[in-house]
């Protein structure tokens, strides 16, 4: 097991790595991935099963007994990335599909990267995973509602059909992953050493299915576009989720987790709808934002982890002072 566990670190370590040369492989090599592409929401269904398998009675009662950071990181979640998704879709004037793509991925649940890039960080893994699993929960009403609401302009919104596949695809999953592990508790212990490596490689499936679907449409010039919107809703954010995270006054560990759980999307099953109920056009935003929030995520936590809360608290303060100093003058 130690060398499961060993091989397990070595692959979240170098996963973003991983995600670029998949993606750039199956750029170029679309066959390879091809059969894949009508199998995306099982892969999915086995990821959300593993994170069911490692939720516990505690994660639970811990929304229960200290709610208030937990609602206020879903609702800045869903708040904060269909808007800034439809907002970017009018800046860059974005149509049809195309559009349609990017506010889905905005509407979707937190990342299952996210916790991982929060553990890197230094940041609350604990409320990271919480806000991921209300969130997630939540999807089957968010995701459909807010997508109709935003993209209906663009695209006829199957809002009936998108909550009983996000029903089946994420809720499932995870209730089934809940009760195994309520009723078989310890003796999963040797398995759950084998979930972050499963979940991994299934995302990778997945990237790779999506690319293979889109690679004749990735870099066009009509899709050109949506890169520099993708990379912008990714960042602003991780802004907004840590400026929120201040205003709330969360420890810097909590700021941390808020901050990932905002800006980070859970982009597989926005390529996994986009297929099934649009087009390959409409699967090019969560394509794109499968592979640069991870990059981001990558560059950041590791940025996070080698600065000190109070450096961090330092520069804050000193761009207020200056800031304080300016009105004066």
């Amino acid at each position: 097991m130690k060398k499961v566990v060993s091989f397990g670190r070595w692959l979240s370590k170098w996963f973003t790595l991983f995600v670029v040369l998949w993606a750039v492989f199956n750029y170029f090599v679309p066959s390879f991935s091809a059969p894949v592409v009508a199998n995306t929401k099982y892969l999915l269904g086995v990821i959300l099963f593993g994170m069911g398998l490692t939720l516990t009675g505690q994660d639970f009662k811990r929304i229960v007994e200290k709610p208030i950071p937990v609602l206020l990181g879903t609702v800045a979640h869903y708040v904060i990335m269909p808007s800034l998704a439809w907002l970017l879709c009018l800046v860059f004037q974005l149509k049809g599909a195309t559009a349609a793509g990017v506010i889905l991925v905005g509407s979707c649940p937190s990342g299952t990267s996210s916790s991982v890039m929060a553990y890197l960080a230094g940041g609350d893994v604990a409320l990271d995973v919480s806000i991921e699993a209300l969130s997630t929960l939540l999807a089957p009403v968010m995701l459909p509602t807010i997508l109709y609401l935003f993209a209906g302009q663009y695209v006829k919104v199957p809002t009936q059909s998108l909550f009983m596949s996000t029903l089946e695809i994420v809720v499932l999953p995870i209730v089934l992953g809940v009760v195994v592990h309520t009723f078989f508790g310890k003796r999963l212990a040797p398995v759950l050493d084998f979930l972050p490596i499963v979940s991994q490689l299934a995302i990778l499936a997945i990237i790779g299915a999506v690319v293979s679907a889109n690679h004749a449409n990735l870099f066009t010039a009509a899709t050109a576009v949506v890169i520099p919107v993708v990379m912008l809703h990714n960042l602003l954010g991780y802004t907004l989720g840590y400026l929120f995270s201040r205003v709330l006054r969360l420890h810097q560990p909590q700021q941390k987790a808020l901050t990932f759980e905002v800006g980070m999307q859970d982009s597989s099953l926005g390529a996994t709808l986009a297929l099934t109920y649009f087009s390959p056009a409409a699967a090019i935003a969560s394509t794109l934002f499968s592979i640069w929030h991870n990059i981001s995520g990558s560059v950041l936590s590791s940025w996070w982890k080698n600065h000190t809360a109070e450096s961090l608290e330092e520069m804050v303060q000193n761009y207020e002072n200056q800031n304080a100093q300016k009105a004066t003058n």
